[in-house]
């Protein structure tokens, strides 16, 4: 049977580049997304691999939901080797002088809790199995906040690192991995919600998705004996 995994935010950005490069690899993914047809169009980049992309229409911050349809895809594949958490959001207004409370759950929902929810459902199969690995796409501004970033954004991204730290202390012990991934600015769908966009040209010397999904990669492919907990990732410099 191929290895199966999970993955979040599949319907663009990095969480579709992750689904993509696996099922390349021969691996059978159940994406995860909020948009049906975004996640109809990551079947549809993946050509004849395609086949091997289960598509669940989801906002992962329903935790019931999230629940169900994780106890779906590891019935239907008998399993669950990896969980890829790519699924995040911002708001345009952002800085504290403009935050409200509304705005302020909706990322923290969005960003911690949904990663929550999804890391709780998998985790009883990866102890059954003693085997399994987490990636969390976090962000520099998990490191250090920003003024890009805004302080529901930082907030959520420091606790998904938080997360990351407690899965290694509590379930390394279960044969449990957790790797958070801490990219510098990507060109992904999410730069649209800033204030300002920033310009295409200003994009092409970000770090692509494909990079970021590299680092994925990485961590999910290491021998099993060792592991990434944190990789910090920036372009390289130009010029």
């Amino acid at each position: 049977m191929p290895n199966h995994a999970i993955i979040t935010g599949a319907g663009s950005g990095v969480g579709q580049a992750t689904a993509l490069a696996l099922v390349k690899k021969g691996w059978v993914v159940s994406i995860i997304g909020r948009r049906a047809d975004a996640l109809k169009d990551t079947i549809a980049k993946a050509g004849a691999d395609g086949q091997k992309l289960d598509a669940y229409a989801l906002d992962v911050a329903d935790a019931s939901g999230v629940a169900k349809t994780v106890a779906t895809a590891i019935a239907k594949r008998g399993g669950v080797q990896v969980l890829v958490n790519a699924a995040g959001t911002n708001i345009p207004k952002r800085s504290l002088e403009v935050l409200s409370n509304d705005d302020w759950r909706a990322v923290l929902d969005a960003n911690l809790n949904g990663t929550y929810y999804m890391v709780n459902a998998v985790l009883p199969a990866m102890r059954t199995q003693k085997t399994g690995t987490i990636v969390n796409i976090v962000s520099d501004a998990g490191l250090r906040a920003n003024p890009k970033a805004g302080p529901s954004y930082v907030a959520s991204k420091f606790a998904v690192s938080g997360l990351t730290q407690a899965i290694n202390c509590e379930e390394q012990k279960n044969g449990i991995r957790a790797t958070a991934i801490y990219p510098g600015d990507i060109n992904t769908p999410l730069l649209d919600k800033r204030p300002v966009p920033p310009p295409m040209e200003a994009r092409k010397s970000m770090l692509q998705a494909d990079d970021v999904a590299a680092c994925a990669l990485l961590a999910i492919e290491l021998p099993y004996n060792a592991v990434v907990e944190e990789l910090l990732l920036r372009p390289r410099a130009t010029g």
